[in-house]
């Protein structure tokens, strides 16, 4: 299958962060160097036109988000939880299993028609991307395609954004998840 060399490079953490859960865990994959290099290759043939901003969700998402930035030539904005960037921002807050939660940016950080490439390292039942969605496009931001090194299908992450007129992108996908 595509990818499995990748596959192979991400470790399944079983019962963790509670019982029942496989956390598939992708700082395995970040220590092999060709493994990292190889996932940033793909994802950018695989993402489309070049965006004008890449929009990375904390925190692994910036990890992928800047390395994809650089490969492809284009800016990064940050997308932060509550509190943690400094100067004017803009915000937005979204239902979590056990409460609220808040994403925010620096309300200079997005243009108006700036097409704009979401990326994290995991999709799955997609709230905090449906989130980010909803705060870049209320920026005036066009977001049409995010890019995940994982997908948790059997959570409905992906397909939420993509009822919300976003086309996922995902390297890995994990079933029974």
């Amino acid at each position: 299958m595509a990818n499995d060399d990748l596959k192979a490079l991400v470790r399944t953490i079983p019962d963790y962060p509670k019982p029942g859960i496989q956390f598939r865990d992708i700082t395995t994959l970040l220590l092999d160097g060709a493994g990292f290099a190889a996932t940033i290759e793909r994802l950018a043939a695989a993402t489309g036109p070049v965006p004008d901003l890449i929009a990375g969700i904390e925190a692994r998402g910036f990890i992928f988000g800047a390395a994809l930035a650089h490969r492809l030539g284009c800016g990064m904005v940050l997308l932060r939880k509550k509190n943690k960037l400094p100067g004017r921002v803009t915000g937005i807050n979204y239902a979590l299993e056990y409460g609220q939660d808040r994403i925010e940016m620096h309300a200079d950080a997005v243009a108006p028609g700036a097409r704009v490439l979401l990326v994290d390292d995991l999709i799955a039942t997609g709230g905090t991307a449906l989130a980010a969605v909803e705060l870049l496009r209320g920026a005036g931001a066009v977001v049409e395609r995010a890019a995940f090194v994982i997908d948790l299908p059997d959570l409905g992450g992906a397909a939420r954004l993509a009822a919300a007129g976003v086309a996922v992108t995902a390297l890995l996908g994990y079933g029974g998840d």
